[in-house]
């Protein structure tokens, strides 16, 4: 696949995702490499930036089930809009694994 269509698709997917929130409070901000950037202007919102890792965008455009995790991603974003000041996907605890060097002290580990 060429890298103009991943681009595109990306943006398609990313587009379809922050839809769901009001029109006009979501901007997209000028991308980078790694991820698209929308931030989010509203009084009764709490949320203030998107952001969506390309990578992970990449695979879910040609996932089989992208339908219905695109719809639980939506979801998602209207529940975290009044909670959270970030919503990103995939999330960073997604990143981080809790390993064990001693009983009952754990130790964060980014991979």
């Amino acid at each position: 696949m060429s890298t103009e269509l991943k681009k595109t698709d990306e943006a398609r997917i990313a587009d379809e995702i922050v839809s769901v929130l009001p029109a006009g409070i979501a901007r997209a901000c000028s991308p980078d490499r790694d991820s698209i950037r929308y931030t989010v202007r509203s009084e009764g919102m709490k949320l203030r930036t998107i952001v969506l890792r390309r990578a992970s965008l990449q695979k879910l455009a040609e996932d089989a089930d992208r339908a219905v995790k695109v719809e639980y991603l939506q979801r998602d974003l209207l529940d975290s809009a009044a909670k959270r000041v970030e919503f990103r996907y995939p999330r960073l605890s997604h990143f981080i694994k809790i390993r064990r060097a001693a009983p009952g002290f754990p130790i964060a580990c980014v991979v």
